[in-house]
């Protein structure tokens, strides 16, 4: 056997969004984010109801392999969605989402630890920095907040 300590990295960021939790929630979702992620397109959804729900499985492309992701908790009451994100040989993934009702709409907490394991991965988690986490999730927080406000994804807007 052995055993190795992990190299990880932790990311936290809280999204302030213009719409009540049920509004929002459903849009975390591997086929509703096509919806207000432009590009967005994953390989393959694996699901009962066609939306997210608990052992939905999803494959996404993603460098040097694709992204195997698997929802572990999906709880539309709670606002609470987990999953696991497999990039086999390079990084597994623990993604947590909390969605709640705050004024003037809801607040996401969107929690991401990837842990290595590889060289690559080793590269990843270093390149996974508070600087480009915060990037992503305004980015994110950007677009979802366009989609809930004007119903179309920000991608989508054509000057005239």
């Amino acid at each position: 056997m052995h055993i190795v300590k992990p190299k990880r990295v932790c990311r936290e960021y809280t999204q302030h969004l213009v719409a009540p939790v049920a509004a929002v929630f459903p849009l975390l979702c591997p086929v509703r984010e096509a919806e207000w992620i432009e590009g967005w397109d994953p390989r393959l959804v694996l699901s009962h109801s066609g939306v997210a729900e608990p052992d939905c499985v999803f494959v996404t492309e993603a460098g040097p392999c694709d992204g195997i992701w698997y929802i572990t908790r999906h709880d539309a009451d709670a606002g609470v969605v987990e999953m696991i994100k497999i990039t086999p040989g390079v990084t597994a993934c623990r993604l947590n989402i909390a969605v709640e009702a705050v004024e003037g709409g809801s607040a996401a907490t969107i929690r991401y630890m990837y842990t290595s394991l590889s060289a690559e991965g080793d590269k990843f988690v270093e390149a996974f920095t508070e600087t480009y986490f915060t990037r992503f999730m305004q980015d994110w927080e950007a677009r979802i907040n366009y989609y809930l406000v004007h119903g179309i994804a920000l991608g989508e807007v054509r000057c005239a």
